[in-house]
């Protein structure tokens, strides 16, 4: 059961005197500063008054910085309305790449170029096994989401993609399907192709920016480990439909490193959260952690300003995607889908009171004067 406890609530009791004593970037400070802000009268607000019955109430603004745990629901709406028009009527994959934690070091010392190669690489490995003849022979696309934390909150640098399964065939001519219902690409030869891309993209990275370089230690070693070791790509079972894949999209792409429900209790020294234990049958577990341990392990996940986690691929690319969409329908024999071309009527909120009546907006609350704050 949830404490009740909000982010904000947290950050606002201990963030301060976690500023002063710990080394914080830029996109942390914001991050804090926002959350701290986050739908209190800092941020102004509105007055809402029900149409029916006179009830009213006052709606504090929200912060919209990408890493408040109450400020994803709505932008996480507006982008699966996008997608819908984008779906295709085949099966999509979903498969998920991983990074060693010996590598952990170097997204820490440079995320941005970290997180760059580690969608580089991902991006590579699927376009150029999907286009081995052997193995499907056509050109695909994906769309890709970073997460970087597990269940604890601790660094674990990973991708989802979701990918629909078949592709233009290498002329263009046709649509090619995936050859078999449930299986897409051999995982073993993605991960080994994936593990030398990105150990040669990281190494040149290295060495074009040697004070990236000098932010880690021991780097030859800890190269060498991820060399020897096999990379983990994992291959689910195919979506069943295009419900299934929004399904996915709301409940993967716009997630943050932990939700205010698993936040159990907390004071000013020491929270508990519950996470799942995938090494023990995914059982629901308790940690507890000091405070200081929290917040340092929540802005592990803090992303470069304007960093983008979303990213889109081969014939889904932002470039290409409205014309490749309409010629793989064409070669699939079918239309866009009516609810994706239906005009989205905006209806007014109900009143919670009187469940009668709509809630409009009766008198604007200005913001105070407040720096630092945006949504990247």
């Amino acid at each position: 059961m949830s404490s009740g406890v909000s982010l904000g609530e947290i950050v606002r009791r201990i963030g301060p005197q976690y500023e002063q004593s710990h080394r914080l970037t830029r996109p942390q400070r914001r991050a804090l500063r926002a959350i701290s802000l986050c739908r209190t009268p800092a941020l102004g607000g509105h007055l809402d008054q029900c149409t029916h019955c006179g009830f009213r109430h006052m709606v504090w603004h929200s912060c919209r910085n990408r890493h408040c745990p109450r400020c994803q629901a709505e932008a996480r709406k507006r982008w699966l309305e996008e997608r819908k028009k984008e779906l295709l009527p085949v099966p999509y994959f979903h498969v998920v790449f991983t990074v060693p934690d010996s590598l952990n070091a170097f997204a820490v010392a440079g995320p941005r170029q970290f997180y760059d190669i580690l969608f580089a690489a991902v991006r590579e490995t699927l376009l150029v096994i999907a286009s081995d003849p052997k193995r499907l022979g056509a050109r695909i696309g994906a769309l890709a989401v970073l997460h970087t934390w597990g269940q604890t909150l601790t660094l674990h640098p990973h991708v989802h993609c979701v990918v629909p399964a078949g592709g233009f065939s290498l002329d263009g001519r046709r649509w090619m399907r995936a050859r078999h219902k449930n299986f897409f690409l051999p995982v073993r030869v993605l991960g080994r192709y994936f593990r030398r891309r990105f150990l040669e993209m990281l190494r040149q990275a290295l060495g074009d920016d040697p004070s990236f370089r000098s932010r880690v230690e021991h780097t030859a070693d800890l190269l060498s480990c991820a060399a020897r070791n096999e990379w983990v790509v994992y291959a689910k079972r195919p979506f069943g439909g295009p419900e299934q894949v929004l399904g996915y999209l709301a409940a993967y792409t716009h997630r943050i490193a932990i939700s205010e429900r698993r936040i159990v209790s907390f004071d000013r020294a020491r929270l508990t959260f519950r996470y799942k234990d995938y090494r023990d049958g995914d059982r629901e577990k308790l940690m507890e952690l000091d405070t200081d341990e929290f917040l340092r392990r929540y802005l592990l996940h803090v992303l470069p300003e304007r960093f983008v986690r979303i990213r889109h691929f081969g014939f889904l690319a932002n470039r290409v995607r409205s014309n490749t969409l309409a010629l793989a329908r064409e070669q699939l024999g079918v239309t866009v889908p009516q609810h994706a071309v239906a005009e989205q009527v905006r209806s007014l909120p109900q009143c919670p009171y009187c469940h009668v009546g709509s809630m409009i907006t009766v008198q604007s609350i200005d913001p105070l004067p407040v720096e630092g704050i945006d949504s990247s």
